[in-house]
């Protein structure tokens, strides 16, 4: 970390750098726009908040797509482009910021022009950045082949399924693991600020990463992507037995044995059952069990003061130690820190 301080330290005495924020029609503005506001203001807007007086700007940030001409991205907002990304050869960072597709749809053939570039500019050098969906972006290019990569929790099995050479880790906020290879990608959404503060160190220097932070009220997200992930319950389309078992385990989830169940439910010896339940959804039938039986505990600690041990019993667990262990692996906390964190009171009582 400190090299790569260093090394930005003396590009900002030579020129700015380049950071170009790829985006598309179906990029949101909230993280095309935050990102833009974050790192134009680097080295300007603090001493003029501290001093009254005005920075210097440290970064040229500018927005680029494949077509320079405006459009409307998602929620109908304006996005005018500063430039082509053909007009671009050399950028130092780019930024894919996200391009929304459904959790089950690939990218496949949908941003060849961007695809083509991202492929070149790294070829040459360029840190190549994906934030939320923007990792698929970067996962259509090829660039994440064979390496670890972040991206929303909700894409872990459309990464299974068409990406299976990239390692997605998707407990992550900021996947850095390929930095060395010019590859960083971030999680969720707003996991853009936790990327930008580190570019802003890497490129900068720490204490104007420190800076930003305060201006804009910012603060990492320590804790990973996990507490904030949600099971994707899609009943699968083209497997008719599989497709009951999950409507079955949906409403039996507390069941003492629940995937001997399904089996037998589905008439299908174990090893066929376990195959087909796995290509269905991604999950072994425990680990199913598991997830919706988390997913459950989480509704219940948001919405009622009910005790853990309780809940542990209604949800399937005799052992509550068994099932504090398996939440905490599940959702990267304690489920008493998950009820402090997501209860109603504490987003009713922020500012207060």
């Amino acid at each position: 970390m400190d090299k790569f301080i260093a090394m930005g330290e003396q590009m900002a005495e030579d020129r700015k750098p380049v950071f170009a924020l790829l985006t598309s029609p179906e990029t949101s503005s909230s993280i095309l726009y935050g990102l833009y506001d974050l790192l134009f203001s680097v080295g300007a807007i603090f001493p003029e908040l501290t001093v009254g007086k005005p920075g210097e700007g440290l970064l040229d940030v500018r927005i680029v797509a494949a077509d320079p001409k405006p459009f409307r991205c998602i929620g109908n907002i304006m996005i005018e482009p500063h430039q082509a990304i053909d007009d671009l050869p050399d950028p130092d960072v780019v930024i894919v910021c996200d391009m929304f597709t459904p959790i089950d749809v690939p990218m496949t053939g949908r941003y060849l022009a961007e695809t083509d570039w991202l492929r070149r500019v790294h070829a040459r050098g360029t840190l190549c950045c994906g934030v939320c969906s923007g990792s698929i972006v970067l996962a259509e290019a090829g660039l994440l082949d064979g390496r670890e990569a972040a991206a929303h929790w909700a894409y872990e099995a459309l990464f299974r399924r068409y990406y299976p050479s990239v390692k997605l880790r998707h407990h992550m906020t900021v996947c850095r693991s390929a930095e060395d290879e010019n590859i960083i990608t971030a999680a969720a959404v707003t996991a853009w600020q936790d990327l930008a503060l580190y570019l802003i160190a890497h490129y900068c220097g720490a204490s104007h990463a420190s800076t930003a932070a305060k201006v804009f009220l910012l603060s990492n997200h320590d804790e990973g992507q996990l507490p904030y992930a949600a099971m994707v319950r899609q009943v699968s389309p083209n497997d008719a037995i599989i497709a009951d078992c999950q409507e079955w385990i949906a409403e039996n989830y507390e069941s003492p044995n629940p995937v001997m169940e399904m089996i037998e439910r589905s008439r299908l010896n174990p090893r066929t059952f376990a195959r087909r339940f796995r290509t269905a959804t991604g999950y072994s039938p425990i680990e199913y069990v598991q997830a919706l039986r988390v997913e459950e505990a989480k509704q219940m600690l948001e919405a009622t003061g009910q005790p853990i041990d309780e809940i542990a019993l209604e949800v399937g667990y005799d052992d509550p130690a068994s099932f504090r262990r398996l939440f905490k692996r599940k959702a990267g906390m304690t489920a008493a820190a998950y009820r402090r964190k997501f209860q109603p009171s504490s987003f009713t009582g922020i500012g207060l």
